[in-house]
């Protein structure tokens, strides 16, 4: 039987993750379909997959009916199904589980995932509920009103509801209650208190035995309100989790007349996870930092008046002043003012970039994206020397801060594959745990001891064996390490990416953008035999001025600038480099001042892939690629030229033959020049331990091999096609999995194909803050050793607080069985929980060992 497959777009643009169950419910839609076998969509261990693989019968149904079906099923899907984003209060990992379960019991609701400093995503059917009722639930279990945004589209997130954010300093991290956000610590310090005034009046007082235990009864409430509230919330969704352990524990000892142990367990329970909310607030304020770098007015002109408005009512087209050491208030370009800016809250840049108007407003207006770094400014960025205008790009809900924070939330959200891990473990290990205590307590049926001390054994096991610590090992390392590279302009998609970055020792590079510079310059003029270089230069630079092609720009830019060069010296001026002449002549305008004529061209006419002939002086000039001159009338090359041609081409040059009529010129060299930053990145890398670096390319393999021996990479790879570059990637991956580093926008195929997606210069491109699974924001390749240095970093101590944690529970099971009381169990039980976070913690402070200055 006759079977074909074809590889479909996902068409779910809510959907952000393979594990999404919209994956799976649009495979299950599409195989009802007469003449569809199977559909599963396409994992290359990146968090987005982009295709989904359709197996089915051409006699049945056809690929355009495959298409037409599959595209239906998208849609349908996405427009019952919607993905829900919003900010609660910060929390620890049992109360961010219990306020899980809770939503994943509300009808509608299919999925729902809620991290330890309060981003929650809700995963909904539209027939059922909607997102004021979910929004609504949660403000009654949070005591505070979540942001509401349409989340069907699944990326799009405004930025209300941070101002309400900012009134909690990070403070925010308790249940609410009697005693406001910090009701659950007042509540353990009370349990604490209580505990304490029994304790001495049992001990050194000679009073009626009630009143001690009614001490301790007041400790046993207000230690385990929270707890006793959180377990039952997950014994109603069928979840036995620690705080079930907790509670299973203090009942018992108080069962067997421990009242002091028991009120000792809740308030070191209790006190152990109000504090660890505390420290995982610390990792949130590093976030909401974000958030609060935008002002909240902006200085207009409209009809030629100025006025200050919110920056919430700006909209594309505003003119905003930005006065000395003012933040900028939105995303635009420069229409008016020189300053320098300071773009190290969005980009990371330790340096300020100078910034300068735009030559053409309504050509910037309609292509901003494409205009560089001296004309556009950001959103949360610091206006410096000078007072400049800029017109405004996007409004404030979908500038790059505000997408950054957003995506910053996403990102904590989604689940790494450690987490996966370890939420599984749970799963099955508490239950274990449970059957374990039961059988301890049948202990005096084996063993020669009262049930009272089996009982109590079997309750320092339980309390022994809660995997608290392992609970938010993982969180909050990825918390604090999306944090961290959040504050220093990388954008880490989650703890997946996060993760899988670090555990590389391999990544493919792109070339022309990355490596390089992006734009051909001028490298070498090589003059033929009696020929002066004044006037190769002039005849070149008047021809390829009547021409668009880069290469043509590069040779009348960069030749200006040789031939003032020559101006200054002949006047006496001394040697002056192209690199120096450039500060003083940036623009053609500048350098159309200097003192140097050029002659006029006239009759351009393109030969397409080989060059351009013109008119200059009465002469008929060619300027192009060698074969060019044996196709067209007149002398052919000769040798001591196609000498200076072979010569450049093997140094990876592109080279121009320059021919006036019958006379041979000379030859122009021009090469994407390596980045500055590219060597000292390769080498930093190197350091981190990355053992394999290549880079592919489409230019020719000469070219390829002339920037990766200058850079230092280990090999390169040219003369590819997109496609090519994809099947090269796929080949890396096989060999042990490869992380991609490109632009984000011609790349986006090889990055999806990588095991992580790097995009550089994402600040302001829409298309490489979506296509990216880590986005530097910075057009500069320093901060990818930051990336991969931190990424390590975290992975580092993840595993440190997985061994930490379960090593405390191998120690204390076998410890507790053989005698160890419940309190000395409790004290170490909770002091490791909270040594794991402050582990964790030390990602904030995280500098790159490599290099000079984050």
């Amino acid at each position: 039987m006759n079977r074909e497959k074809i590889e479909l777009g996902l068409l779910l643009p809510s959907v952000e993750s393979t594990d999404d169950a919209c994956v799976e419910r649009l495979a299950e839609l599409l195989q009802t379909k007469l003449g569809i076998d199977s559909v599963h969509a396409i994992n290359r261990d990146t968090e987005t997959p982009d295709l989904i693989c359709v197996h089915y019968d051409p006699s049945v149904v056809s690929t355009g009916e495959v298409r037409e079906l599959a595209k239906r099923a998208g849609v349908e899907l996405d427009q019952r199904y919607g993905h829900w984003l919003s900010k609660s209060r910060s929390t620890h990992a049992r109360r961010a589980s219990a306020i899980e379960s809770r939503l994943g019991r509300m009808d509608g609701v299919l999925e729902a995932v809620v991290s330890t400093d309060g981003a929650v995503r809700v995963e909904y059917d539209k027939q059922t509920t909607n997102e004021s009722a979910i929004a609504y639930a949660l403000n009654e279990w949070t005591g505070k009103a979540a942001e509401v945004a349409d989340h069907h589209a699944g990326h799009e997130h405004d930025d209300e509801g941070h101002e309400a954010d900012r009134d909690h300093s990070g403070h925010d991290h308790a249940h609410g209650g009697i005693f406001g956000p910090k009701s659950e610590l007042i509540f353990a310090i009370l349990c604490g208190a209580f505990l304490l005034v029994g304790w001495l009046i049992e001990t050194f007082a000679i009073v009626n035995e009630w009143v001690p235990l009614g001490c301790y009864i007041a400790a046993y409430v207000f230690g385990g309100y929270y707890t006793v509230t959180e377990a039952i919330e997950k014994i109603r969704a069928g979840k036995f989790e620690i705080d079930f352990l907790m509670i299973v524990a203090a009942a018992g000892a108080a069962l067997l007349g421990a009242w002091a142990e028991g009120a000792l367990l809740l308030f070191l329970f209790s006190i152990g996870h109000a504090l660890e909310g505390y420290a995982m607030g610390k990792a949130k304020r590093a976030i909401e930092a974000l958030s609060e770098l935008a002002p909240r007015t902006a200085r207009v002109r409209r009809d030629g008046t100025e006025t200050e408005v919110p920056v919430e009512v700006l909209v594309v087209g505003d003119i905003v002043i930005i006065k000395p050491d003012e933040r900028v208030p939105a995303d635009g370009f420069v229409i008016a003012g020189e300053s320098s800016i300071n773009q190290a809250p969005i980009t990371g840049e330790s340096v300020p970039v100078d910034k300068r108007p735009v030559d053409d407003h309504d050509a910037a207006a309609a292509d901003p994206e494409s205009l560089s770094a001296e004309y556009r400014a950001f959103a949360g960025t610091i206006n410096q020397s000078g007072s400049i205008e800029i017109q405004v790009t996007k409004t404030a809900a979908e500038n790059t801060l505000a997408r950054v924070v957003t995506m910053v939330s996403e990102a904590e959200t989604r689940v790494s594959p450690t987490q996966k891990f370890t939420k599984k473990f749970e799963r099955y290990f508490v239950p274990s745990v449970i059957t374990g205590v039961v059988l301890l307590m049948f202990a005096p049926l084996v063993i020669d001891e009262g049930f009272s001390d089996s009982f109590y054994r079997a309750m320092a096991v339980l309390v022994a064996a809660s995997p608290c610590a392992l609970a938010i090992a993982t969180p909050s390392a990825v918390l604090s390490g999306v944090a961290r590279a959040a504050r220093g302009g990388i954008l880490v998609k989650g703890g997946g990416p996060l993760e899988s970055l670090g555990s590389l020792d391999a990544i493919a590079f792109d070339k022309t953008g990355t490596l390089t510079e992006g734009e051909p310059k001028v490298t070498d003029v090589r003059t033929a035999e009696g020929v002066d270089e004044s006037e190769l230069l002039r005849i070149a630079i008047a021809v390829e001025d009547l021409s668009k092609h880069p290469l043509a720009k590069a040779v009348v830019r960069d030749g200006k600038k040789k031939l003032a060069e020559g101006e200054k010296e002949s006047q006496g001026e001394g040697n002056v480099g192209l690199a120096e002449l450039s500060q003083d002549a940036k623009t053609d305008s500048q350098l159309s001042t200097l003192n140097f004529q050029l002659p006029e061209a006239t009759d351009m006419k393109s030969i397409t892939g080989r060059g351009i002939q013109a008119m200059v002086e009465g002469e008929l000039v060619h300027v192009g690629k060698d074969y060019l001159f044996s196709e067209v009338d007149g002398p052919p090359l000769p040798e001591s030229v196609r000498t200076i041609v072979e010569s450049l081409e093997q140094n990876g040059r592109t080279t121009m033959i320059v021919r006036r009529g019958d006379r041979y010129l000379g030859v122009i060299g021009l090469m994407d020049t390596p980045r500055e930053a590219s060597k000292r990145t390769i080498k930093k890398l190197r350091e981190l331990g990355i053992q394999r670096m290549i880079m592919i390319s489409g230019d020719n393999q000469q070219v390829a091999d002339a920037v990766a021996k200058e850079v230092g990479l280990d090999e390169a790879r040219g003369d590819l096609m997109p496609e090519d570059k994809v099947t090269e990637i796929k080949k890396l991956q096989s060999e042990g999995g490869v992380a991609m580093v490109g632009d984000g926008v011609n790349d986006a195929p090889a990055m999806a194909s990588a095991s992580v997606g790097i995009a550089m210069g994402a600040a302001g491109s829409d298309v490489a803050l979506e296509t990216a699974d880590v986005a530097l924001m910075a057009d500069n390749l320093d901060h990818l050793p930051l990336a991969i240095g931190l990424s390590r970093a975290t992975r580092r101590i993840i595993r440190q607080n997985l061994w930490m944690s379960l090593g405390m529970v191998a120690f204390l099971v076998p410890a507790t069985i053989f005698g160890l009381n419940i309190g000395p169990a409790v004290a170490l039980h909770e002091g490791s929980t909270l040594v794991v976070v402050f582990n964790a913690l030390r990602l904030l402070a995280y500098q790159s060992p490599t290099s000079d200055k984050e």
